[in-house]
């Protein structure tokens, strides 16, 4: 839960400071004398929602680095690197994609993919994972994030992020004017906003960005499918993913950084939340393809 809350919270942190932001430089003048501007209230909550899902993309790369304590493989040290860069940049060249940056962290088994752009992405996989699975095994996770990558699985995820911030910032306004309508009908309203409005604005920014985090989690477990589905088709055959996610499921996954969590091997906790399907729906889908 501790990532789920990280990441709703990391998400609104961004779009706050782009609205504090836009209410310094006056950009926010969708409330006018006349009452609520809806068209400019729209353009701002565009501005405003898609703004904050561009910067956590632009920025997901280096704070994944950064947060999960990843060791990029420059120069193999060993033959087990020179394995995982060799089986990164073959499944790479492939599906058609740039070679991604190769990273190890420490910790429990997983993997992971993301950055912003396709021919540059980053690929990261645990200590873990590299310890408790088959080579075949790490091949068909590595070959599961090279899918994320290639079916543009991040660009994907920050829109759909985009489209739900741009509701949470429009729908929160429109309501806490309409709050503040109700509470100061007696008043001159020359004088702006008054507190009902900042007060539910605030409130319903957090619970209707918890009520987005639902419908992203949705959206990234299909996704997951997907890339499961991918893996697989790089490899030539669904057993290697089949036996991967069956061992995953007998580990305990590392805990990532919600901002790339979406794009890991292994999900959350919490059915609505989580941003994988469960382990045995992923191999029923694997071998419902088979059939």
């Amino acid at each position: 839960m501790k990532r789920i809350v990280l990441f709703v919270l990391t998400n609104l942190a961004i779009v706050l400071v782009l609205g504090i932001v836009a209410s310094l430089l006056g950009v926010n003048r969708y409330l006018t004398a006349n009452g609520l501007n809806l068209g400019l209230l729209m353009g701002y909550a565009l501005v405003i929602g898609f703004g904050g899902a561009f910067i956590s993309l632009l920025i997901s790369k280096p704070m994944a680095k950064w947060s999960a304590g990843v060791r990029l493989i420059d120069q193999p040290q060993s033959p087990d690197e020179a394995w995982i860069v060799n089986t990164v940049h073959k499944l790479a060249d492939q599906a058609g994609i740039g070679r991604p940056e190769v990273g190890i962290f420490e910790g429990e088994p997983n993997a992971f993919a993301t950055g912003a752009f396709k021919n540059s992405a980053l690929v990261a996989v645990s200590t873990g994972l590299l310890q408790g699975m088959t080579r075949e095994e790490v091949e068909a996770v590595i070959g599961h994030e090279i899918a994320h990558i290639a079916n543009g699985d991040m660009v994907t995820m920050t829109l759909i992020q985009g489209v739900m911030n741009t509701f949470v910032v429009f729908l929160s306004r429109v309501i806490g004017y309409a709050v503040d309508s109700f509470l100061r009908r007696n008043d001159d309203r020359d004088s702006g906003p008054g507190i009902g409005y900042w007060v539910t604005t605030l409130v319903l920014d957090i619970v209707l960005g918890f009520l987005a985090a639902i419908i992203v989690a949705w959206f990234s477990r299909q996704r997951e499918f997907r890339a499961d589905a991918g893996s697989a088709r790089l490899l030539g055959r669904n057993q290697p993913m089949i036996n991967a996610l069956a061992r995953l499921g007998g580990m305990h996954p590392a805990e990532l950084p919600k901002s790339m969590a979406a794009l890991g091997i292994a999900g959350g906790i919490g059915q609505l939340f989580s941003t994988h399907p469960p382990i045995e729906e992923r191999i029923a889908a694997l071998k419902n393809s088979q059939a």
